[in-house]
């Protein structure tokens, strides 16, 4: 298969497309390189990609619309997997247009070139956030997510609606992942792990949110990736019982279907830094702070969609996986 990937050079899609090059996969990797957070690291990671056969990068921003069209119709791709996007609930609030530019805009562009070239199959990041003000736990993909609580959440709740859109109006094949809190080698500089690990071996303090009394489901990069390829290896077909009196809110009489990627169970915040401290061997400096703005207090996956249509069920638990952070940190960066 020939595969779109973007966001190349991010943390999700560069593990994504090394996985596909090593399935023996012809990947095209695109990504606009910005300066969100350190721009070497997006390059290093480039570099361990750029020498696999059947890999080559294109440098380009996905609100480039007449780019976005060329690059579609000189390359016909089988199958898209959309992971570009600007990320993190907190930066949207300070810097809102850019998620309309990369996660609206961006987001059209890409359906706009499955719909012109017979693209079989797109699937897509979309996020825990979307849960916003839910409570019921473990979230389900069956649940209304009408109430957002940051920008970030709601575009990608508009992603899904764009998405739906598209399978219904073009028969496209659609596959939305809701990503809960990925963590791994190779990890974002503005995720938890990384920050608490970079400020305990500096010796810095850590500034831990809402006094430790937060969860989340904590999923390793690796689990990630196996769920993003099986769920590009089924696409989704019309349901046609489905109904919109009733009509489960994860799938539709259109290919459109919405998936939970988490490990299915919720790691106390406090549990996740006693990991990093074991993995380092250092004690944490806690600086505890109130609750940030957009974040939410605990998520937890349902991940039983998943399990059922691919067989694939998370393996890795968050010793073992912030360990593997820590190793690859400390090479990384000679510390």
């Amino acid at each position: 298969m020939k595969y779109l990937v973007t966001g190349a050079a991010g943390f999700i899609g560069f593990h994504t497309a090394q996985r596909l090059l090593s399935q023996g996969h012809t990947v095209v990797g695109i990504d606009n390189l910005n300066d969100y957070y350190e721009v070497q690291l997006k390059k290093d990671r480039l570099k361990v990609l750029e020498p696999s056969e059947g890999f080559s990068f294109k440098f380009i921003d996905l609100a480039d619309r007449e780019g976005m069209v060329e690059l579609f119709k000189t390359e016909q791709f089988d199958r898209v997997i959309h992971l570009a996007a600007q990320a993190g609930v907190r930066y949207s609030i300070d810097n809102p247009f850019a998620y309309a530019d990369s996660n609206l805009i961006g987001h059209l562009a890409i359906l706009e070139g499955c719909r012109h070239n017979n693209v079989k199959h797109l699937v897509y990041a979309s996020s825990s956030s979307v849960y916003g003000l839910n409570t019921k736990m473990p979230f389900s993909t069956e649940d209304s997510v009408d109430h957002p609580i940051s920008l970030y959440a709601a575009t990608k709740k508009s992603n899904e609606l764009m998405s739906h859109t598209y399978s219904h109006l073009y028969g496209i094949p659609t596959s939305g992942l809701r990503f809960f809190t990925v963590y791994g080698p190779w990890g974002r500089p503005d995720m938890a792990l990384f920050k608490f690990t970079k400020a305990i071996l500096e010796g810095k303090e850590i500034d831990v949110y809402n006094n430790g009394n937060m969860a989340r489901d904590f999923t390793y990069i690796d689990d990630i990736v196996e769920g993003i390829l099986r769920v590009a290896e089924k696409p989704p077909v019309a349901n046609n019982d489905w109904a919109p009196e009733g009509g489960s809110a994860k799938d539709s009489s259109a290919p459109y279907y919405v998936y939970n990627i988490g490990n299915g169970s919720p790691v106390q915040l406090m549990d996740f830094v006693k990991a990093i401290e074991d993995a380092i061997g250092t004690e944490a400096k806690k600086n505890f702070m109130d609750m940030q703005p957009g974040d939410v207090y605990k998520t937890w996956a349902d991940t039983d969609d998943l399990e059922k249509v691919t067989g694939h069920k998370p393996q890795v638990g968050v010793k073992e996986g912030v360990k593997a952070f820590v190793d690859w940190y400390r090479e990384y960066y000679g510390v």
